[in-house]
């Protein structure tokens, strides 16, 4: 049954359709037609909303949308390149929050997995240190997991300020405000509000300003004290004082405080020319074969001297060693706890405690079952060792988990080999005969003839442990000894690797000395304008 559509604006008229058989895209390209334009042209509105082309809306018809029998829709002109850069831009925004979005909910998932001690799901740890690269626990999981928030928050702000990306940055910033390092932080924030040109933040940022300056200076000591007593020689701090004066000075002109502004652009000038590296002194140390970023760094980190920074470079070249050999023994560490499997609470087996039982004389694999099966209590696991009939019921449940999984391992050898076209029958043979995967499969080529071959369709020559999935990952469900408590596919659908390595990738290039390693460039160029502002203001009042 034929209903009637009134149609006013570039053309004004009744149509008659069919709700029930006509979609959107036949009533706009209807409409056009009359309207003497292109159906990609004209903006469609109806029930006060604007009628957008989509999947879903294209495969509905008009009934299903909503149109009604006598329904009114207003039609006007679009112009094509407005249109699509309002649909771009929209785009741009959506996406830019959905990876905000994501970036918080990695950030959150990371700290949760990483602040309790559970057993990793990756192969590295994330871990809090001090400036000295020592571990350091912050008190409760609760205090643990902000923290750690936190500093991946502000990691990740950090990297998108020297991509100048500075809205998402700020965004980034306000959500890590709950970090250990403020003051830091509060200076990061201004920055981006000066780089944004954000004059009504400018002009209030004196508050985070004051926030800190009283945070450094007590974690600096008055002048700096405490970093030289740390530091020796060195001033890594400059880059960071000379930015904070600077931001200073421009809320303080902002605010018409026009001697307080000079004084602290004053003060930033006389830091920036102490960040000068004289041809000279670079020129040598490129000629020891250090990098240029490199050398300026050092320089710059040690006041120009020259001897302070080869120190400072050969201490950065073993530390950075140290922290590989560090990382590929936590590396290890990981894929061996992930053997034993996680504790009724979700945590790994603790190696030191498991090494303390091995010292007494026990079976490795035993004796970690026993830590896991008690929540790494030494006592107990050694009271269950100790007893007969205990140790003998945990070997049998390490042979019945064993078995398990080995059968697991074939059960998933025979489905792929079914999947590739073998009779199932002659595929169970073959691997209960030979227990490989290359080798059953030279077996099932063999009977039909065909040469063997060490890899067929990507399938790797070597066939891989039962510690490993299909895809080469590592997979908590093959390699744990308790069968139920590898992590759940739901768990592992929610995580985000993309944005995850990308959180743990900028992580791993912070070292003790990030927070001071600023190009400065800007810096200079912001010194320029606001002292020439200065004296255009006080000429301007004579």
């Amino acid at each position: 049954m034929a209903a009637k559509l009134k149609i006013a604006g570039t053309w004004v008229g009744v149509l008659e359709v069919e709700l029930q058989n006509w979609t959107l895209p036949m009533l706009r390209e209807e409409i056009a037609k009359r309207s003497n334009c292109s159906s990609s042209s004209i903006n469609l509105i109806y029930a006060g909303r604007l009628l957008k082309d989509s999947d879903q809306n294209n495969s509905l018809n008009l009934s299903e949308l909503g149109f009604k029998n006598n329904g009114k829709i207003l039609v006007s002109r679009a112009n094509v390149d407005e249109g699509k850069s309002f649909q771009q831009g929209l785009m741009a925004e959506e996406q830019r929050s959905s990876k905000l979005n994501r970036l918080k909910a990695a950030v959150a998932m990371l700290a949760k997995r990483h602040a309790d001690g559970s057993l990793p799901l990756e192969d590295y740890n994330i871990e809090l240190e001090d400036q000295s690269g020592q571990k350091v626990n912050m008190g409760s999981e609760t205090d643990q997991r902000a923290i750690m928030m936190g500093l991946m928050l502000h990691t990740k702000g950090k990297q998108l300020m020297r991509t100048q990306q500075y809205k998402d940055a700020l965004e980034v910033l306000e959500m890590g405000e709950r970090i250990d390092n403020v003051p830091i932080l509060q200076i990061d924030m201004v920055w981006c509000y000066f780089m944004l040109r954000d004059i009504n933040l400018l002009a209030v940022a004196g508050e985070r300003l004051a926030k800190a300056r009283d945070g450094i200076e007590r974690a600096h000591g008055k002048n700096a004290s405490r970093v030289r007593k740390l530091q020796g020689s060195r001033s890594p701090e400059i880059a960071l004082y000379l930015r904070l004066e600077l931001l200073e000075g421009v809320a303080a002109f902002h605010c018409g405080k026009l001697e307080k502004s000079r004084e602290a652009l004053t003060s930033a000038k006389m830091r920036f020319s102490k960040l000068q590296v004289s041809d000279e002194a670079l020129s040598l140390l490129l000629s020891m074969g250090y990098r240029e970023y490199e050398a300026k760094r050092a320089l710059k980190m040690n006041e120009q001297d020259v001897e302070s920074a080869i120190n400072f470079l050969v201490e950065e070249k073993e530390k950075k060693a140290k922290k590989r050999e560090d990382d590929i023994k936590r590396q290890k560490e990981i894929r061996e706890q992930k053997k034993y499997g996680k504790t009724p609470l979700g945590k790994a087996v603790d190696l030191q405690m498991l090494e303390s039982l091995l010292s007494i004389g026990f079976e490795k694999e035993l004796a970690a079952e026993a830590l896991r099966r008690h929540e790494n209590d030494t006592q107990k696991a050694l009271d269950d060792l100790t007893n007969p009939e205990l140790n003998s019921k945990i070997q049998l449940d390490i042979e019945s988990k064993k078995r398990k999984r080995q059968q697991k391992h074939v059960d998933a050898t025979i489905e792929e080999l079914v999947s590739m076209g073998f009779e199932r029958s002659k595929v169970a043979t073959a691997v209960n005969s030979h227990g490989t995967r290359t080798e059953a499969l030279n077996e099932l080529l063999a009977q039909q003839g065909q040469t063997p071959t060490a890899a067929v369709n990507g399938i790797p020559s070597s066939d891989p442990t039962p510690s490993s999935s299909v895809d080469g990952r590592e997979s908590l469900s093959s390699t744990s000894p308790n069968e139920d408590e590898s992590p759940s596919s739901s768990q592992e659908e929610e995580r985000d690797l993309e944005m995850e390595n990308e959180l743990v990738e900028e992580l791993d290039r912070g070292d003790a000395f990030s927070d001071y390693d600023i190009d400065v460039s800007k810096e200079a160029e912001a010194l320029n304008e606001y002292l020439a502002l200065l004296d255009s203001a006080v000429n301007g009042g004579n």
